[in-house]
């Protein structure tokens, strides 16, 4: 089964404004969109609506494949220390190789460190860790290279290629600019309501 991402005419409102309508996009394996815009303009809903974690105001959207989100919330136990964080979501992902992760992202040093005492980069290379650990096909990225380093920025951006290039789909909001494989870009401006 390939991977696959499809928005059909997908609006969203949030409170009484509406910030963006008639957004339709197909996503196909081994492809990545780069959705831009200003503060604002529904970014960061639009990609809680393709994981499903926001209904949008209008349309719909269809997912072939299990679909990991980055985003702002760190979804770790900020008491525990890092490995024992990272082992409750591999058991419940059913991750086969977290030492993978751990490497790529270089994380091994910081494994008996107390989630809270992390950076903010460290934060979200750890979630990023998670990620590659669940083995998803569709990755949703909001704001994903905040407050890493050039060097971490880097890797993260070639995690993002192999993943396209192994037949992922990689969907990336950011003002920052980010190397994406042969990205399609999403203005939300030019969808504002």
């Amino acid at each position: 089964m390939q991977a696959r991402l499809v928005a059909k005419d997908i609006a969203c409102r949030r409170g009484e404004r509406l910030l963006f309508r008639r957004l339709s996009f197909a996503c196909e394996a081994g492809e990545a969109i780069h959705v831009v815009g200003a503060n604002g303009v529904g970014k960061s809903s639009l990609i809680r609506i393709l994981a499903g974690l926001l209904r949008p105001f209008a349309g719909a959207v269809e997912r072939t494949g299990a679909a990991g989100l980055v985003d702002e919330r760190l979804a770790l136990d900020t008491n525990l220390a890092l490995g024992q964080a990272l082992a409750f979501w591999e058991r419940i992902d059913g991750c086969r190789d977290p030492g993978r992760a751990l490497e790529l992202l270089q994380l091994e040093p910081l494994m008996d460190v107390p989630v809270r005492y992390l950076s903010t980069g460290q934060k979200k290379r750890a979630a990023l860790a998670r990620l590659l650990n669940r083995d998803c096909p569709i990755w949703l990225l909001d704001e994903p290279l905040n407050g890493l380093d050039s060097q971490a920025q880097t890797a993260f951006e070639t995690l993002i290629a192999r993943h396209c290039a192994a037949g992922g789909v990689a969907i990336a909001a950011s003002h920052q600019p980010i190397a994406l494989p042969a990205p399609a870009i999403i203005d939300l401006a030019e969808y504002a309501a």
